[in-house]
């Protein structure tokens, strides 16, 4: 079977273009993965150095090479400054189940934009990796994201804990949810 790998998918939106994370943009990648709004909620060592970015992304990127993971960098159309990063990555022995992870530059908040992304890597995840479920871990504390998963049809289980942190609470959304809704809003937008 051929891999949804490669070559790395490209995503574009109506207003984003979704690429693979290169060296070019390691000063993007150290901001995000230093700065301390972006990292309020997320538990992971903070870069201190550009060589720390660069290595982060030859890490995400032998990650692609061996199919552990897909990190996109986020961008406008035609601007070259990178304004954020989503990815799916942790995915179950079986390839049925990914995580999505993301985050984004303070100054694009509350712009649609993490929406249009996660919109995007959705319809790929089930329709050209054949996920069964996509699963986010996210402080309980942070409201913008738990506002973003429910908005985009994931449900949150109670039964679940991320026992490596336990601030963190986890949503799902099934492939199943994913196509009754993605039909639902299609039958909505033709009345």
């Amino acid at each position: 079977m051929k891999s949804n790998f490669s070559p790395f998918p490209e995503i574009q939106t109506e207003r984003l273009l979704l690429r693979q994370t290169v060296k070019n943009d390691r000063e993007d990648v150290f901001f995000l993965r230093s700065n301390e709004e972006v990292n309020k909620f997320i538990r992971r060592k903070r870069a201190n150095s550009l060589k720390e970015a660069e290595d982060f992304i030859e890490k995400i990127t032998e990650g692609w090479k061996n199919e552990k993971n897909i990190n996109w960098s986020i961008f406008h159309k035609g601007n070259p400054n990178m304004i954020g990063s989503i990815c799916l990555w942790n995915f179950s022995a079986d390839r049925k189940i990914a995580e999505v992870g993301y985050d984004l530059k303070p100054i694009f908040h509350n712009q649609g934009i993490m929406t249009e992304a996660l919109q995007a890597i959705l319809k790929f995840g089930f329709e050209s990796l054949y996920l069964f479920q996509i699963e986010a871990f996210t402080d309980h504390r942070n409201k913008s994201s738990t506002e973003l998963l429910k908005r985009n049809g994931f449900s949150l289980n109670d039964k679940r804990k991320d026992e490596d942190d336990l601030d963190n609470i986890i949503f799902e959304l099934k492939k199943q949810t994913y196509f009754h809704s993605e039909q639902s809003s299609n039958h909505s937008n033709k009345i």
